[in-house]
């Protein structure tokens, strides 16, 4: 899938580890595919916190002579992509605020649906807001609550938001780990020798040589300190709704995610995927990078070599100057090369994650027959997406998805291919750990988890 869609943050923190913000740096590393557009490391040493922030990448925004600068044996870390929040300095995360005493940093990975609602409210109360993120609002909630412990405070603030959150929160006394009631998005915990780790996705441990340990889980606090790891609940929910889309497309396939790794589980949806919409052709080639691991599924369930036809750019930045005339086109060409003499006279099976408002499959598609490709067949390894996420994704609006303005019949002719496929909502869930209940299917299926009311941020009007 192309960077039509945006993906959410990343988030990392590190506790009782020497150089800690070193090792935060690795694992935001780890978790660049999670947001390209900015990123931050706030430390502390026992004594003050430490902060560097900027835009970009994390390789182009943090130099050397600034991580020595963030001294201690804890940090806390994020890469974002704006999901609600402007492009802008001031958004960049961690967020840190001082008051009556106390400091904290927070990071967050989510959107909060009734944060029009929230902002509004402490507005009136005399809150004055630094970013335009909803990510603030948890931490004035926070300074807000009159509960008598901070755990007390914390839980009291994330009783009042609505939304998919994970958080990884800095204070005097150490880390904080949080993932909202429903587990919309992903987080872990892992041990480095005598300290402990807190990450989006478990990719983050391996460049640290930390042991992961489990997820946090729905519902959960996990505050690491002087006295080890402590576990909170909190919200009662009994539903799960776990962001399906992270096996499709978000995580690193090398990741543990919602129980299983990201990388067998794309396998099985190329199988069920192979299964659904059999075919025959010459050729299997998986779309890098998200595509590649249901490629191999699909090869191998429908008995169709696998080859490489598509070679991916990986040193395209966000900055590259592009020609106002054929636009997408230029960018297309530039992040994939098609490999002429192993798709030439073929008849091939494309294997994507997904498609969005089908602009780039349309023109990788054309590519390969005007390198000779005798037949292009396009399989898609989940369902047609209709609906928007207001979860943290930022999916265009439904209007743009090319599977809301359109039948498959009328998307295979618009591509131009000989024959479309997608995996269907059903095959998709039984290739998941979990009872098919416990998964957010809302941008294909149009149900969401948490209902919409008149007044929230993103009422379905």
């Amino acid at each position: 899938m192309s960077r039509e869609v945006k993906e959410y943050c990343g988030l990392f923190g590190a506790y009782g580890i020497e150089e800690a913000s070193w090792q935060t740096f690795l694992g935001l590393y780890s978790l660049q595919h999670r947001g390209e557009e900015s990123c931050g490391i706030t430390s502390y040493d026992g004594r003050s916190f430490y902060h560097h922030r900027g835009l970009g990448l994390i390789s182009e925004a943090f130099k050397e002579d600034d991580l020595k600068q963030l001294k201690g044996d804890m940090a806390i870390g994020h890469v974002r992509y704006s999901t609600t929040g402007s492009t802008a300095v001031r958004n960049i995360q961690p967020l840190f605020i001082n008051s009556q005493g106390a400091s904290v940093a927070l990071a967050h990975n989510g959107n909060l649906v009734n944060s029009r609602q929230l902002r509004d409210k402490l507005e009136r109360k005399g809150s004055i807001f630094q970013t335009s993120s909803d990510s603030e609002i948890i931490l004035h909630l926070l300074m807000r609550s009159k509960k008598d412990s901070f755990i007390l405070r914390l839980i009291d603030a994330l009783e009042r938001v609505k939304g998919a959150y994970s958080l990884v929160i800095l204070t005097q006394e150490g880390i904080i780990g949080v993932r909202d009631p429903f587990g919309f998005r992903p987080l872990c915990i892992g041990k480095k020798d005598n300290g402990y780790i807190i990450s989006s996705e478990s990719c983050a441990l391996d460049i640290t040589v930390a042991q992961f340990i489990r997820e946090v889980e729905p519902g959960e606090i996990v505050a690491i300190g002087k006295e080890g790891v402590k576990s909170y609940h909190f919200g009662n929910n009994q539903k799960h709704a776990f962001c399906s889309f992270e096996h499709i497309y978000f995580s690193r396939p090398d990741s543990i995610i919602f129980g299983e790794t990201v990388h067998v589980v794309r396998e099985k949806l190329g199988r069920q995927l192979a299964r659904e919409h059999p075919v025959k052709a010459d050729l299997v080639i998986g779309v890098p990078d998200s595509g590649t691991s249901a490629a191999l599924g699909f090869s191998k369930e429908a008995n169709i070599p696998l080859e490489v036809g598509i070679i991916r750019n990986h040193y395209i930045g966000r900055t590259f100057i592009q020609p106002q005339q054929g636009k997408r086109e230029f960018q297309v060409k530039l992040k994939f090369n098609i490999l002429k003499q192993v798709i030439k006279g073929k008849s091939i099976v494309i294997v994507d994650d997904s498609i969005v408002r089908g602009t780039t499959s349309k023109i990788r598609v054309r590519n390969f027959r005007q390198l000779g490709a005798n037949k292009v067949h396009l399989r898609i390894s989940c369902p047609p997406h209709r609906f928007g996420c207001f979860y943290g994704i930022d999916f265009p609006s439904r209007e743009k998805l090319l599977a809301y303005r359109m039948s498959p019949e009328e998307i295979r002719d618009y591509l131009e291919v000989d024959s479309i496929g997608y995996l269907s909502l059903e095959g998709m869930l039984k290739c998941f750990k979990f009872p098919p209940e416990n998964y957010c299917t809302a941008c294909w299926s149009g149900k969401y988890p948490i209902p919409f009311k008149k007044g929230d941020k993103f009422a379905l009007e």
